[in-house]
């Protein structure tokens, strides 16, 4: 026990050192260390006005082109910022070339190898700590430190709090989904669901596999409430059947974030568009533009979709790519009947399965399935005809069909509300993470972290190398804070000026495949990451729910997680070659 509270006490004062350390760098940073300024080029869509002037669409509004200037006498081109000893004084400027192009001018700056340090300290406080919540907090200190933003949260919070982007990701995220899933907790929708599904389909490992598997292909929305439901659904019907721990655990984590990285109709296309725009890059110019690009680069999702597969061959009892772990856990269920290994600790998940059904409510599975059913198509039929997704329609209209449904089956309007507050209660940590990671995800592309990398990388790194090295920096980045989402926060902003830097620099002839593919390894490389981490939420969420030994669970998950890496590698590097 000593021992144990002296290695925490010690990472704790290692923490506050590197906090402190990183905080007295910003200050310097900020007073002594000069910004290189660099110009950003933003293409639009432009077109002619009834009157014959030029005009472009930002935000659904029309913003008419006045005051252009050539580009060889702007004070925003290349080579009058370099010799600017401080900022400029103009923040954009419209400017055509030679060759009658019309584009936007802005300024952008970096601080060289200093504009990496936020992240750099984020990623060592989560290293240290092991927890993201305090580590993206220290990381936003810094970078606000770094750019003279003292009062924290008059100049950087609320502003980035009071954006339209992250009132909608808190509309989504923790009323509609923390409501659904409160209302769905309440009415036993899920546990009813899982009953039928017991009583019709279940009738040996192999079948309890395959209808756990098939629950975590529907409950494709990612993240800690599809793993708690998922979870908490299908251990009593995989329990009954003999079905190994460290499989059901197994199955449970990887449907869960890498199935939502393929079946992408939930809140990740509306949390990442935010992270990937790139100045000059037409097809990430809008929000509306972000989010298709995110389902057009679905398609290179390999690790999601090689993972999804990889739990289904495990489903049907094909082990060759589970590993020695797995195998060895599937002999000792089927012929002992003892679900977890000699010595294993298993979580207490009993929280997480209690029921709160009203006396005298009587759940039934269609709670569960028509409101799915409504949310799936509302999120298809408005891509189809919005060409993207109404993702907060969808949860909306799901949200309150289960309420109606609730209503008009005779439960209470004060239980209803006390689900949907459970609910919220249940994704406000997740929420402030959340809002935290789109902080830092902003104050990172301010300080210019990605510009450096641009210009240390962009013209000496072959393109066909990028993809794997933004995959192996993703995955260790997830693997050692425990969250993808914070991880692009942190990537992202990093790795798409640089890839979109290769592209300009070596002349790729397919750039927007060639950017696909890229943002698909970082997406994917962080799901890894994410997947695989002990400290991760949905880690210890799915051997919580499973009745797992952690360890177990990630000692046996490891192995075919890393199998379906390597085979994604493999084939983004292919990808690149030959398509881009």
């Amino acid at each position: 026990m000593f021992s144990t509270m002296t290695l925490f006490s010690n990472l704790n004062r290692l923490a506050l050192f590197i906090f402190i350390t990183g905080f007295s760098l910003a200050i310097y940073i900020h007073h002594n260390v000069d910004q290189t300024w660099l110009e950003q080029r933003y293409v639009y869509d432009i077109y002619q006005t009834d009157k014959g002037v030029n005009a472009y669409k930002y935000k659904g509004e029309e913003v008419e082109i006045t005051d252009v200037v050539s580009y060889q006498t702007s004070e925003l081109n290349q080579q009058h910022l370099n010799q600017l000893n401080q900022a400029p004084t103009m923040k954009q400027q419209w400017v055509i070339d030679d060759n009658q192009s019309l584009f936007l001018l802005k300024p952008a700056f970096h601080y060289g190898l200093w504009s990496l340090l936020p992240a750099f300290i984020t990623i060592a406080l989560c290293l240290i700590t092991r927890e993201p919540l305090t580590a993206l907090f220290g990381g936003i200190v810094v970078g606000a430190l770094m750019l003279g933003d003292y009062d924290l949260t008059d100049s950087v919070i609320i502003p980035n709090l009071a954006s339209e982007g992250a009132a909608g990701l808190l509309l989504l995220y923790l009323w509609l989904l923390g409501g659904l899933l409160g209302i769905w907790s309440k009415t036993g929708a899920a546990q009813a669901f899982a009953h039928y599904m017991t009583e019709h389909y279940v009738k040996g490992p192999r079948s309890a596999k395959l209808v756990s598997w098939f629950m975590g292909i529907l409950f494709f929305q990612g993240g800690t409430m599809s793993t708690v439901l998922v979870g908490t659904t299908v251990r009593p019907l995989a329990d009954k059947a003999k079905v190994s721990h460290e499989e059901m655990s197994y199955i449970v984590d990887s449907t869960a974030s890498p199935i939502a990285a393929v079946i992408a109709f939930n809140a990740w296309p509306a949390y990442v568009q935010a992270l990937i725009f790139v100045p000059g890059v037409s097809f990430l110019a809008t929000e509306s533009d972000r989010i298709a690009f995110f389902f057009s680069s679905v398609p290179f999702s390999f690790y999601g979709i090689l993972a999804v597969l990889g739990t289904l061959l495990l489903s049907l009892n094909i082990t060759t790519f589970a590993g020695k772990r797995i195998r060895a856990a599937q002999h000792r269920a089927l012929t002992t009947g003892e679900l977890d290994a000699p010595n294993a600790k298993p979580l207490s998940a009993k929280e997480l399965q209690r029921c709160e059904v009203p006396e005298g409510y009587h759940s039934h599975h269609l709670e569960f399935i028509l409101p799915l059913i409504t949310l799936v198509a509302t999120a298809v039929i408005t891509f189809v005809v919005f060409e993207s997704p109404k993702i907060n329609w969808a949860f909306g209209a799901a949200l309150l069909l289960s309420a109606f449904i609730a209503l008009g089956k005779g439960m209470s309007l004060m239980d209803l509300i006390d689900g949907f507050g459970n609910g919220l209660k249940g994704v406000v940590m997740a929420s402030v993470i959340l809002m935290l990671a789109v902080i830092i995800g902003t104050i990172s592309k301010e300080i210019g972290g990605g510009l450096y990398l641009v210009s240390q990388l962009g013209e000496h790194l072959p393109f066909w190398t990028l993809p794997v090295i933004l995959q192996l920096i993703t995955m260790v980045i997830a693997f050692s804070t425990g969250t993808s989402w914070g991880t692009y926060a942190i990537a992202f902003p990093l790795a798409m000026p640089l890839a979109w830097a290769v592209c300009q620099s070596q002349g790729l002839a397919n750039p927007e495949i060639f950017m696909m593919i890229c943002f698909a390894t970082v997406l994917n490389g962080s799901v890894y990451g994410d997947q695989c981490s002990p400290i991760s939420d949905t880690t210890i969420l799915s051997a919580m729910t499973t009745g797992c030994d952690l360890m177990d669970h990630v000692k046996s998950q490891i192995v075919p997680a890393t199998f379906a890496a390597v085979m994604a590698g493999l084939l983004w590097t292919a990808c690149v070659y030959f398509l881009a």
